[in-house]
């Protein structure tokens, strides 16, 4: 067979920059079908079309758009070289923009074309197309790379460290910025900290430390959804995975995008090994930190190491080193952004706020009765985190 199937099958062959591609299920499948309509066995080349569509149908019918968005997101030498701005030996980029050719030519296969090739006269199911310019959508793709970004950095916002890998978290907490209320000074301290960041200034290390449930995390979290598009991924590590940052940094570097290394609930122990791990990270290691990153860390001590009666025993000595120790690892960070238990006023406007934001038509003076004696109902105390409780209490009422 010499017609078009057989064309596809070997430009697809010769792929290199794009070579990632092939891998994918989909695409897999289809090389499979392409090889057996080079055959005579219209039963094996049926079998293959069915293996093939069903890839296809359990992620998109469109199939023109979903081999444009593989394209896309691929991290390859040619992106990667585009997006930290260097010179590409000419034969990458000859070799690219054909292989963009190949890709639109093979976004428009069609079920007919199997048809007329193979002369099968039964049912086949179809697919969708779509007329996509691959290289002009995909160059207007890279002129945007530090908001886009690419390969697995481009399928998701926030990501986690595991297994001495970084990869894309799935299903994300969404919260907005809009959604949270009260602590607007603190707030926008971190937010003009990460613009910063975003646009090319200094930016400092954060620690936003105080009471549990006043929105430490959420705050971090609502950020990297809110200035996601313009570039800015986070990457959530735990305390133990902090001597795994220097893997972290020397991943990222030169990357286009900017992150947050994000530790949760960070405290220590006197004489861990990760507290040093730390300390190293934020004063800068032999390695140095990238330049398009910051560590925010969240808290519910200032100064996060627990200390015991044991540590306050001892000679005047000892017990200023042990409290030196303590004060020089907070004091690492050049933001620290305190987040204490709001005051009685503070939660009833918190919690009037959610309320109306959520639909529930009650007074004021109702919210903040009903308010005050959930908080002390629950023993939580007052927070935003009791408020939003309340407010849930009376959405399932």
């Amino acid at each position: 067979m010499n017609g078009k199937l057989q064309k596809l099958r070997l430009s697809l062959a010769s792929v290199s920059v794009f070579r990632n591609i092939l891998e994918d299920a989909v695409i897999k499948e289809l090389r499979e079908l392409l090889a057996a309509a080079d055959g005579n066995d219209i039963s094996d080349i049926i079998d293959h079309y069915g293996k093939f569509v069903h890839e296809l149908y359990e992620r998109d019918v469109n199939f023109s758009k979903y081999l444009f968005r593989l394209v896309a997101e691929d991290e390859n030498i040619y992106i990667m070289s585009q997006g930290s701005g260097k010179t590409l030996n000419i034969a990458v980029s000859e070799a690219a923009e054909n292989e963009l050719l190949i890709f639109q030519e093979l976004s428009q296969l069609t079920a007919e074309d199997f048809k007329a090739e193979t002369g099968y006269s039964g049912y086949l199911p179809k697919w969708e197309n779509s007329d996509i310019d691959f290289a002009d959508k995909y160059h207007r793709r890279i002129a945007g790379v530090a908001q886009y970004g690419y390969g697995k950095w481009a399928k998701s916002d926030m990501f986690i460290f595991r297994e001495g890998s970084i990869v894309p978290v799935k299903f994300h907490d969404t919260q907005k910025l809009s959604e949270l209320y009260g602590y607007d000074i603190q707030r926008n301290a971190v937010i003009n900290n990460t613009l910063a960041l975003l646009s090319g200034k200094p930016a400092l290390n954060a620690l936003l430390y105080g009471d549990a449930g006043t929105g430490k995390s959420s705050t971090i979290k609502a950020i990297v959804n809110e200035y996601s598009p313009m570039g800015l991924r986070l990457i959530e590590i735990t305390k133990e995975q902090l001597r795994n940052i220097p893997e972290i940094v020397d991943e990222i570097s030169g990357n286009p995008l900017k992150f947050i290394i994000f530790i949760d609930d960070l405290s220590f122990t006197a004489g861990e090994d990760s507290f040093g791990a730390l300390k190293a990270t934020l004063e800068g290691s032999v390695a140095g930190n990238a330049d398009n990153m910051v560590i925010y860390a969240t808290s519910n001590r200032r100064h996060l190491i627990k200390e015991t009666f044991s540590d306050r025993e001892g000679d005047d000595v000892h017990r200023n080193d042990t409290l030196q120790e303590t004060l020089s690892l907070s004091a690492r960070f050049g933001l620290r952004v305190n987040f204490s238990r709001p005051d009685k006023n503070s939660y009833v406007s918190i919690a009037y706020e959610l309320a109306k934001s959520r639909g529930i038509n009650m007074s004021e003076k109702d919210i903040a009765l009903k308010a005050e004696q959930f908080a002390i109902s629950s023993g939580n105390g007052r927070s935003p985190r009791t408020a939003k409780q309340f407010v849930e209490q009376l959405l399932s009422e």
